[in-house]
């Protein structure tokens, strides 16, 4: 009884635990299987966004900082030591060439041209007199010369008395805004010394350096686009007027001058302006930068086959500009690309258009 009692439960013990067991992993391996061959089988194609390439117009830019200027500038300042009579301007007056910016005392000069006047009347009056004595020869004609030679005198006494005061008065040399007002009536002021500055605005010379590598590219009438910190929302436009005839040695660039028309006045000399510049256009393929998966130094794009199939296409890649890449090689013209949705895809995936999208364009 003890050996029959030892044997009857250990067969069913075992053979309840282990029979669901194997049943279970062996179901579990068949639904898998089960899942994998439906799966390869009836692959759903992904959804995306596919373009046409075509070669667009292309244009190369340099990428440059520049300083602005004033189309012409000057510190206005006395020519003279003399007490300042009027200020006829305030700061920031917009003036033209020729108006009065201050007048200097000049009360001994008045006196000094009424002077060198009179002296001047009398040696016309003299001369007057001696040409009709040497038509009748009573006087000699080297009499006659003196007397010419004191009329010259006295008038060219008179221009450097009329010369005196015109320094007293100064004026605008050309349209421009004036800066800050530095002088007071009564302030002393001596040659050098800074009345205020004056600048023409109304084209701004844009200065900025490049590196000498494109010095062959670089020519007078380029179009460059500028853009300050200030606006950030305005371009400003303008061309290349002259290249700098060195090139900086320690540096490895050279400057480059450009025009920017200024009518509104918005730029002011010593701004900091970022710039484009714009070398000769050319054909060239284009994708947009979301296109383009970087995968460490390489890029890679989708392009689509007439059966639909997405195949990874390494590229290489040119120039930029906002959001968009040339494509130097690894794609023709006429080639289907998917634009948007690429990271949802691999190698030999099925896809399906989510959009008729336009070509892409430049």
């Amino acid at each position: 009884m003890i050996g029959s009692m030892q044997k009857t439960p250990t067969l069913p013990f075992f053979r309840v635990r282990l029979l669901p067991a194997a049943l279970v992993a062996a179901a579990c391996l068949a639904a898998c299987a089960g899942e994998k061959s439906g799966q390869s089988g009836t692959a759903a194609a992904t959804t995306v966004v596919m373009a046409d390439v075509s070669a667009v117009e292309w244009r190369d830019t340099i990428e440059a900082l520049g300083t602005a200027r004033s189309n012409e500038s000057v510190t206005l300042t006395a020519k003279v030591s003399e007490t300042v009579r009027k200020v006829a301007f305030d700061s920031g007056d917009v003036v033209r060439a020729g108006d009065v910016i201050v007048d200097l005392s000049s009360g001994a000069q008045l006196a000094g041209l009424e002077e060198a006047r009179a002296a001047y009347q009398e040696a016309e009056r003299q001369l007057a007199r001696g040409q009709e004595l040497a038509r009748s020869k009573i006087i000699s004609e080297s009499q006659l010369d003196t007397q010419r030679s004191t009329r010259d005198a006295a008038k060219a006494r008179m221009d450097v008395v009329r010369a005196q005061l015109a320094d007293r008065v100064i004026t605008a040399p050309f349209d421009g805004i004036l800066g800050l007002r530095r002088v007071s009536p009564g302030s002393l002021v001596t040659p050098g010394t800074a009345i205020a500055t004056l600048d023409d605005i109304s084209v701004i010379k844009l200065d900025f350096n490049v590196p000498e590598r494109y010095l062959a590219v670089l020519s007078k009438g380029q179009d460059i686009v500028a853009r300050s910190e200030t606006y950030p929302d305005r371009e400003f436009t303008g061309s290349v007027t002259s290249v700098d005839s060195r090139v900086d040695p320690v540096t490895r660039s050279l400057t480059v001058r450009a025009e920017l028309p200024n009518p509104d006045r918005l730029l002011r000399p010593g701004m900091l302006l970022s710039v484009r510049l714009f070398q000769g256009a050319r054909q060239a393929i284009v994708v947009p930068e979301i296109a383009v998966l970087q995968v460490g130094t390489d890029a890679f794009v989708y392009r689509v086959s007439p059966d639909r199939t997405a195949t990874r296409v390494r590229v290489e890649l040119g120039s930029r500009r906002r959001g968009e890449v040339e494509i130097v090689s690894g794609l023709a013209a006429g080639d289907t690309i998917v634009t948007e949705g690429a990271v949802k895809l691999r190698d030999g995936a099925s896809v399906t258009s989510a959009t008729e999208s336009p070509a892409v364009a430049g």
